[in-house]
């Protein structure tokens, strides 16, 4: 009796080996270490360990626009960059006068809108050859608020050296 309870064992440990075991699910983004910006002009797909530089940074260019963006460095030769552009608005010294400008501002928005110049404002620009052959990627983000919030999501993933995906 002995002997059959313990063949039975063994013929169930056998068949518990040979059962099929579920093939893994292929890795995610987040596992392989990709980190993923899913853009309105596209899509920008890279591996967090070949990230070497992240940046934030604010300039004005040509007195009229104010730009703030932020790079990616890589191990690659192209670079990414994510900016947004908006008009420099002068600060009235001392605030007086701020609500004003602020006014101004917004007027000058309204116009943009209402003659669908918003468009063209909001798109990436090149200059055909030069600044298509530099090896730079460019993505132009609506406003500060979505470009700091794609910074402080790429930081995260940086620092970490875990993945992600950004989305707006």
């Amino acid at each position: 009796m002995k002997k059959m309870f313990f063949v039975l064992l063994a013929s169930a440990a056998v068949a518990a080996a040979q059962e099929v075991q579920p093939t893994p699910a292929p890795a995610s983004p987040i596992r392989r270490g990709l980190w993923t910006a899913d853009l309105p002009g596209g899509t920008y797909i890279v591996r967090v360990a070949a990230i070497t530089l992240i940046s934030l940074h604010e300039y004005v260019v040509d007195n009229a626009a104010r730009v703030t963006e932020v790079n990616v460095g890589t191990s690659s030769t192209d670079t990414v960059r994510f900016y947004c552009i908006e008009p420099n608005v002068p600060k009235a010294p001392g605030g007086v006068g701020q609500s004003l400008v602020e006014k101004a501002e917004e007027k000058a928005n309204e116009l943009l809108n209402r003659t669908r110049m918003d468009e063209t404002w909001q798109k990436v620009m090149k200059n055909y050859p030069t600044t298509t052959h530099a090896h730079t990627i460019e993505y132009r983000l609506p406003d500060r608020k979505t470009l700091q919030a794609l910074f402080d999501h790429l930081r995260q993933c940086f620092e970490s050296q875990r993945g992600g995906t950004f989305q707006p």
